[in-house]
């Protein structure tokens, strides 16, 4: 499918819409939703006012129900829902973590296998307008993920991982990648900034490398399943290249 330009309801690329579900693929710097303690106009996904017990957004084509959240850094696949019989069913499929989501993550380092599973306990608190999670050992895991390598550049030193959350837990690749020592390219919060900076003049990296390049579902109307796919976006890509990557091709 051809991905549609942006409608009265998003100024963000459609990558599918039907009667039930829209699937845009929001920029990097862009909020999945407005910050009410922001106090200014900022672009989010969709349209219109948005009322944050409801998790909706009232546009000028209509409701969308916000079904999960990508991160302001993080580009990539957004699902939004527009009736709250339709919201209720893909929430519930998101609670029973079937509902497949995949990232693309540059990361800094070298992975010990090729493949694999991330289990950790993850701890997210709140403080100041800032959000941070950090692992926590001894504790049974609440967070999981499953990665496999695409590419590694050893000149680089980076690999290009693909990560399939598991459950969503916030900052969650982030945290557990930085925690096995493979940062992620860009990352000002759980990176290296002496790294950033030196991968900022040699790869051209001037932002965070993660990037919601698939969401899978079962349609809640039709019972069959869909596959959404977002194509990484030109900036990224030029990371990759400068990398000498071929971006897992």
């Amino acid at each position: 499918m051809t991905p549609a330009p942006s409608s009265a309801m998003t100024r963000c690329e459609i990558l599918h819409e039907d009667r039930f579900l829209i699937v845009v693929n929001k920029p990097h710097g862009v909020l999945s939703h407005p910050n009410p303690k922001a106090g200014k106009a900022q672009m989010a996904a969709f349209e219109g006012s948005y009322d944050q017990d409801r998790r909706c957004f009232k546009t000028a084509a209509g409701s969308v129900w916000l079904l999960h959240r990508l991160d302001q850094d993080t580009s990539g696949v957004l699902l939004g829902a527009k009736d709250e019989k339709t919201a209720a069913a893909c929430r519930a499929a998101f609670e029973a973590e079937v509902v497949r989501k995949k990232y693309m993550a540059l990361c800094s380092g070298n992975a010990a296998k090729p493949e694999g599973v991330w289990l950790d306990h993850l701890i997210t608190a709140h403080a100041k307008n800032q959000v941070r999670t950090t692992v926590r050992h001894g504790v049974r895991p609440n967070a999981e993920a499953k990665y496999r390598v695409l590419e590694a550049n050893a000149l680089n030193r980076v690999v290009l991982i693909e990560v399939e959350l598991i459950t969503g837990k916030t900052h969650q690749i982030r945290v557990q990648a930085a925690s096995r020592q493979l940062p992620l390219v860009g990352d000002d919060v759980y990176g290296s900034f002496d790294l950033n900076r030196k991968l900022r003049k040699t790869i051209l990296a001037k932002r965070l490398f993660l990037h919601a390049h698939e969401l899978s579902l079962k349609h809640p109307a039709s019972g069959q399943q869909l596959s959404v796919k977002a194509p990484l976006p030109p900036d990224l890509v030029a990371v990759l290249a400068a990398a000498g990557m071929k971006g897992g091709q």
